[in-house]
């Protein structure tokens, strides 16, 4: 895989859940130095010991990135470790499906500080350093949510749509310091953030119903199209949400 240029990468990935998790293991198989960073001392564990059943290792770091000066710290201090930072992934997200009218304020606080507020404090230092260093890639996982008009999604939806916008406008002011930002947008993945929805009656068959290729998603069809966008065949791609989601977004 060093087609990639991912050999010595030195690469931060937030977030240890399902595509967090796939996203740091294939990070460090193409050859990449990666630290994982999650509030989850579990799901930290449990991605080391994904890295070496794959026959690779990782480093992790526990951290609250819903606060700033944490979020900030993690990153600055995964640069430290690295010697340096290359590439920066976002995989931090949760949802609460209701109907907005049922959508307490909490709620949409929540949502918001660990979808948006993270994603906004991580990759504000995650660019410092690469506009410093004149190079990078940062990655978003976004949602089709963000684009469509999914109901009982409406925090969720509001985020992915916002973090669309942040790539966009982060990849403007950065493109000319050869920072690259793009996000990847899922479609129907079946991950842990999804897995109790799909399980109630109907729902798995209902859902996929709607995707033309006719299956719901896997991380693994995630892994391709951020490790393109994490590697040097991406240079000239910035600003770009791709849509990994069998033809949802096509219906």
């Amino acid at each position: 895989m060093d087609w990639l240029g991912l050999t010595g990468r030195r690469a931060l990935v937030a977030g240890a859940g399902g595509i967090g998790a796939a996203a740091a293991v294939a990070l460090a198989a193409a050859g990449a130095d990666v630290v994982v960073t999650d509030v989850d001392d579990s799901r930290l564990d449990e991605v080391s010991r994904a890295a070496e059943a794959a026959g690779t290792k990782l480093r992790t770091s526990l951290a609250d990135l819903t606060n700033p000066a944490a979020a900030k710290a993690a990153v600055e201090g995964a640069a430290a470790s690295l010697g340096g930072l290359d590439v920066f992934v976002h995989a931090v997200g949760v949802n609460d499906r209701r109907p907005v009218l049922e959508t307490p304020d909490e709620v949409w606080a929540r949502i918001v500080s660990i979808n948006l507020d993270s994603a906004f404090w991580t990759a504000r230092a995650a660019g410092g350093l690469m506009v410093g260093a004149r190079r990078g890639r940062i990655v978003f996982l976004s949602s089709v949510s963000g684009l469509l008009a999914h109901a009982e999604h409406a925090p969720y939806a509001a985020t992915k749509g916002a973090v669309n916008q942040l790539c966009r406008v982060m990849a403007r002011e950065w493109a000319a310091h050869g920072v690259t930002v793009n996000a990847v947008a899922p479609g129907y993945t079946e991950t842990g953030l999804t897995s109790a929805h799909l399980d109630k009656p109907g729902i798995r068959d209902g859902l996929t119903a709607l995707v033309p290729a006719g299956r719901l998603g896997t991380v693994d069809d995630l892994v391709g199209p951020i490790l393109f966008l994490c590697s040097d065949q991406s240079a000239f791609v910035t600003g770009h949400v791709l849509y990994a989601d069998g033809g949802r977004t096509l219906v």
